[in-house]
């Protein structure tokens, strides 16, 4: 295991491993770091080749230190003698760092041989089910390897109709500029008050935005109406994937289906461009309608994209008891900021 300083070979290095993904990226890490936490890119070799990495984001608090690797480490998850040689670097590396924690939540299907496998191995070199998910455990992905003309075919029909009704009632869609990143938190907020979601404050969605797209990995589209802004959507590319990370609509304009056709231009976008998956970030826990990520559900599959469970996150933990003790405590402290959060928005 080695550390790596150099963004461009660590990013270059990532795209050559499998499913690499944007939050491994050198450019998430340096976000990361404006916010508090300390990246360390960590990379195996293995007969002169990489085999392995792990963007790891180090978190100080008091005494201690809590570990995450989002979305990561990044290897060949089928390869069990690599999954045993990391899983056991990070943890060593997690205890005489005196950490907490250490999270991971790899890009493993949970419906697959490898992921049925990789679960128990997990278990067997002392990693346990995290009792918190920081990101969403399950996604949908549209395969973008088939024409446009059968990424059309497989939606819904009343999707189809919805993207040319859109294009009937003269919404058009349009790249925003960094200068305008401010219009799309506005609507951004009004969507999280409408649909009840916890959000940041304005100025992370903005630095967040305005580093992916001066980097060139993002596109922040705009839907508009006569020169009205009524909805936009804003995606990050790494490799050949591309992430709809997030999107936002005004009430008074939801008629005129701007979301269907933002979507349709993402996709159009991630084709030419050369991109084979489009990665829709987020679905239920379990698919069920009393989830409350079922109407999402409902409107991502309705483009024809699958659900794909993974295995979600894992936790090592170095001195068990001070971990459970923190998994007991922790959920009434997010509890409590959540309740908080909303009586502010209620002031508001």
């Amino acid at each position: 295991m080695e550390a790596i300083v150099d963004s461009e070979f660590w990013d270059a290095v990532l795209l050559a491993l499998p499913n690499p993904h944007v939050l491994q990226s050198w450019i998430w890490g340096t976000l990361k770091a404006s916010r508090g936490w300390e990246p360390e890119r960590l990379l195996w070799r293995a007969n002169g080749r990489v085999v392995a990495a792990a963007q790891l984001l180090v978190l100080k608090r008091g005494y201690f230190r809590l570990g995450y690797v989002p979305k990561g480490p990044i290897l060949d998850w089928t390869d069990a003698a690599r999954v045993v040689e990391v899983l056991s670097d990070l943890s060593t590396y997690a205890d005489k760092r005196g950490f907490l924690l250490l999270k991971i939540d790899p890009d493993v299907r949970a419906d697959t041989e490898c992921g049925q496998s990789v679960q128990p191995l997990l278990t067997q070199q002392g990693w346990c089910v995290s009792f918190e998910q920081v990101q969403l455990r399950n996604t949908m992905t549209l395969d973008l390897r088939l024409g446009l003309d059968q990424l059309m075919a497989q939606m819904k029909s009343k999707w189809r109709y919805n993207v040319h009704l859109a294009v009937r009632r003269g919404v058009t869609i349009r790249d925003a500029t960094v200068a305008e990143l401010p219009l799309l938190w506005e609507m951004y907020a009004e969507t999280a008050a409408r649909d009840r979601f916890v959000i940041r404050e304005a100025a992370y969605y903005l630095d967040v935005w305005a580093r992916f797209m001066r980097a060139g990995m993002s596109w922040s589209l705009v839907a508009e109406v006569e020169g009205t802004p009524i909805a936009m959507a804003i995606v990050f590319c790494f490799g050949a994937r591309v992430w709809y990370m997030y999107g936002a609509s005004l009430s008074a304009y939801r008629s005129f289906m701007p979301n269907h056709l933002l979507q349709w231009e993402i996709i159009r976008r991630a084709k030419a461009t050369g991109c084979t998956t489009y990665d829709l970030w987020g679905a239920p826990d379990t698919l069920e309608p009393s989830d409350p990520r079922w109407g999402l559900y409902r409107f991502k599959v309705g483009f024809g994209a699958a659900f794909v469970p993974y295995i979600g996150a894992y936790d090592f933990a170095p001195i068990p008891w001070l971990y459970r003790l923190y998994a007991l405590v922790r959920p009434h402290t997010v509890a409590l900021a959540h309740r908080q959060y909303w009586a502010r928005m209620r002031r508001v």
